[in-house]
């Protein structure tokens, strides 16, 4: 009995970490492809363009402000409620580990992947590998229960504070990181940086794998990883 539970907990840890690493190659593969990076890393891509910094590293001081925020909203809201603060802020500091690791990937698979350069087929063809792996990621880390990537954990925390559903409050984040993003460009680079097409198929169609993906895999997954039970 003991060997089976350990089974399924290095499974749910197998799951959670091929997720985050499937997660980071969309990410650098959405960016790869020209047409537009996702919403949520927007910001941090026009930012490192701009600057000539690298783009994880900034991606990392991105992360850190979500959670930031994160321990304020939690610290403000959950202390009201009677909740084990000790616990809730914990699971907020972890994420500055696992972005610190998260980030490095990035940096790896952006350092290993060239941009496509045989034309707009290519680079459509590469967005949709970046959606889809960032779908699979996002689906897979997040059902294993684990510590959330900063952009998940974000979203969550403030729709718990306004008491909203978590699939508006992201595309209302989305939308924010789209806009932020395209008044960086315009400000100090006099042109939009990293927002194109692919960024709106990109909300379009992250969601819907996550979907897809759950659809026909969650229930499998959670099973062998012990979740529930």
């Amino acid at each position: 009995m003991e060997d089976k539970h350990e089974k399924k907990k290095l499974m749910r840890g197998i799951f959670y970490v091929t997720g985050l690493l499937i997660l980071a190659l969309g990410i650098i593969l959405n960016t790869k492809s020209g047409l537009g990076v996702s919403p949520i890393i927007s910001v941090s891509y026009s930012i490192s363009t701009i600057m000539g910094v690298n783009f994880g590293n900034m991606t990392f001081v991105l992360y850190t402000v979500f959670v930031i925020i994160e321990v304020l909203i939690h610290i403000t809201t959950k202390s009201k409620q009677g909740k084990n603060m000790a616990v809730i802020l914990g699971k907020d500091l972890l994420q500055l580990p696992l972005s610190l690791v998260f980030t490095r990937f990035m940096n790896l698979f952006s350092a290993w992947i060239p941009a496509p350069s045989h034309g707009i087929a290519a680079q459509v063809l590469v967005l949709i590998a970046g959606i889809v792996c960032t779908g699979i990621g996002a689906a897979m880390s997040l059902d294993m229960r684990i510590i959330p990537n900063p952009g998940d954990g974000i979203v969550q925390a403030i729709a718990d504070c306004i008491h909203k559903p978590v699939g508006l409050t992201k595309n209302c984040f989305d939308l924010l990181n789209i806009c932020l993003s395209i008044s960086v460009g315009l400000i100090f680079a006099h042109r939009l940086i990293g927002i194109g097409v692919g960024t709106v198929l990109s909300v379009l169609g992250v969601g819907r794998v996550i979907a897809l993906f759950n659809h026909l895999f969650m229930n499998k997954m959670t099973k062998l990883a012990g979740i529930g039970e």
